[in-house]
């Protein structure tokens, strides 16, 4: 019995070094993926492009109005030696050939009217700052959304070009409304 036994044990111990796994080379898989259902990869890298290249120009033109901070307020001007707030538009748009009408009155017929927690960059404010005014007459763009903090620049009559809060007091009481134009 105990030959069998040790016959048994070493076929077992020289079986392990002995046996071979067969590897065998099979077609490369074929992965197979099914399209979206409301766009295809094409579509959705161009809308992809399209967002992306909207926020630039939107980058472009807040980078533009930026320039002009400091610039003294002067009623009807156009230009860096004073300018007010329709005027600071006219012109930041129009370096991006974007035309804009030339007063805030006429701007806030353009464009998508929005509600004010979809504002993003690039978006204009309308405001009403006379008490006894009917009509919108100040406009400003927004250069930044920071949760519930909306900045905006604009040319302030009595501190010229300036970068404001809507959270500020006396802008969110004369806020109208907001529009889309990029």
């Amino acid at each position: 019995m105990r030959g069998v036994f040790s016959i048994f044990f070493l076929i077992l111990v020289a079986s392990c070094g002995v046996v071979k796994k067969k590897t065998t080379y099979a077609k490369t898989p074929k992965v197979t993926v099914e399209a979206s259902e409301n766009l295809s990869v094409s579509e959705e890298n161009t809308e992809k492009n399209i967002e992306k290249s909207v926020l630039s120009k939107a980058d472009e033109i807040i980078n533009t109005a930026l320039t002009f901070s400091g610039v003294r307020y002067k009623y009807g001007g156009t230009t860096r030696k004073g300018m007010d707030c329709s005027g600071l538009l006219y012109v930041t748009f129009g370096e991006h050939n974007i035309k804009l009408p030339r007063t805030s009155y006429h701007m806030a017929e353009e464009g998508k009217r929005i509600r004010i927690e979809h504002v993003t960059k690039g978006d204009l404010l309308f405001f009403r700052t006379l008490r006894r005014g009917k009509r919108i007459n100040h406009v400003g763009l927004v250069v930044s959304v920071e949760d519930d903090d909306i900045k905006f620049i604009h040319a302030s009559s009595s501190r010229g070009v300036i970068v404001s809060s809507l959270r500020e007091g006396y802008w969110n009481y004369a806020f109208i409304k907001a529009t889309r134009i990029l």
